[in-house]
């Protein structure tokens, strides 16, 4: 045990031992409930030193780098109890607090930013609008903490346990979080940009108006997402990325007008159109939209590839039906090969213009119930007249039969 009369002397003279370039050891010094907002505390090594219930209010505890420390390690509050100690606005930058206990701390708008946190117990600790930006607290105990509005930026935060604690309006751009436990944790207008949660746990979350944007989210459990207000029944779904969608479809009658919109009168047209054949495509434009219909346009000239492919399956599953022009064809076989496997419920009326045959592997997929056998057209005259009657009326016909 540190002798009383060494520690009262210690913090005395910490207010000169700057002059010196010397470091205090208060290792193991019982410092608990004491006012030290006047002791120069990054001077002292306080590995291990109780702190609990110290006034810290306000004090600059950051690293200093222009004091010749021999081995640049201090202020050391590794260890250090620092349970319900009064951290305030304390400025705690790039400090060791590694295992430190600070449970019951209030950090509140404290700034920790690059503080070696590792493995610390900050249970129900107030770091409400407080600077973690870049700190490392991989493996630390924040369970139950306030961290409301806090700035995690680039914090790591792998392997650590944030049950129930309060990340509501956070800043969690480029958070490592991966392997974390968040379970019930309140991520409310949070703001998740480039946030890594691979392998993390998110069960029973609440994430109610997040901002959520290229979420690294491998190998997350994501069951139970709270998507409404506290104050409102609960509504949950599986999956971060698509709970701002889902609400966003609950409490916005124009979306979903926009939705069904897309779903009951969107027409994708796929061909080929060279600027020969652009009369084709633009007489396919307006007969549909005079039908009440919403034409979505691919060009097929253009190179294809998997995100090209990708972009039209996800435009075909959102459609009525398709319309295929298989006149003069070079990448659609490959683009219908990939698509219509997928598309078992949205109809596929292709298209052919005068004596031309369709290509050789199309009775492969002929054998799908979601291709209808091809109409032939000879100028577009013909296809504007015939269009209700022989492209629209199966097409409708078809929808209906898949649909039950």
């Amino acid at each position: 045990m540190v002798d009383p009369e060494y520690i009262a002397r210690a913090l005395e003279e910490s207010n000169y031992a700057r002059n010196y370039g010397c470091v205090i050891d208060l290792s193991d010094a019982d410092l608990s409930g004491r006012d030290l907002t006047q002791a120069r505390l990054y001077m002292m090594n306080l590995r291990r030193a109780n702190l609990s219930g110290a006034n810290l209010c306000g004090m600059n505890l950051s690293r200093h780098f222009d004091y010749p420390y021999s081995d640049g390690e201090y202020p050391n509050f590794s260890e250090a109890n620092l349970s319900g100690a009064h951290l305030r606005e304390a400025r705690i930058c790039g400090t060791n607090l590694t295992g430190a206990n600070l449970s019951g701390a209030d950090l509140c708008q404290a700034d920790l930013s690059g503080t070696n946190l590792t493995g610390a117990n900050l249970t129900a600790a107030n770091v409400a609008q407080a600077n973690l930006t870049l700190a490392d607290l991989t493996g630390a105990d924040l369970h139950g903490a306030n961290l409301s509005e806090a700035n995690l930026s680039q914090t790591k935060l792998s392997m650590a346990d944030i049950r129930r604690a309060d990340l509501s309006g956070a800043n969690l751009k480029g958070t490592n979080f991966s392997g974390a436990d968040l379970s019930g944790a309140n991520l409310c207008e949070a703001t998740l940009i480039r946030t890594n949660l691979e392998k993390a746990t998110l069960t029973g979350a609440h994430v109610f108006g997040i901002s959520a944007w290229d979420v690294q989210l491998y190998g997350a459990i994501q069951t139970n997402l709270v998507i409404t207000p506290v104050d409102q029944p609960e509504i949950s779904v599986d999956n971060v990325e698509v709970a701002q969608f889902i609400y966003l479809l609950l409490n916005n009658a124009r979306i979903r007008d926009v939705i069904e919109t897309i779903t009951s009168k969107a027409v994708l047209i796929l061909g080929r159109f060279t600027p020969a054949r652009k009369a084709t495509l633009d007489a396919l434009r307006v007969a549909l939209r005079g039908r009440n219909y919403l034409p979505i346009l691919f060009d097929f000239e253009k190179p294809t590839g998997r995100d090209f492919t990708e972009t039209v399956s996800t435009l075909a599953h959102l459609a009525r039906f398709v319309i295929a022009d298989l006149t003069d064809p070079r990448s659609i076989p490959q683009e219908l090969t990939a698509i219509v496997p997928r598309l078992l419920s949205v109809p596929v009326r292709p298209l052919l213009r005068g004596s031309q045959k369709e290509w050789a592997m199309f009775s492969d997929l002929g054998r799908y119930p979601q291709v209808i056998a091809p109409f032939h057209y000879t100028d577009d005259q013909m296809l504007v007249a015939c269009l209700e009657t022989d492209v629209i009326a199966p097409a409708e016909r078809k929808a209906r039969e898949l649909a039950t």
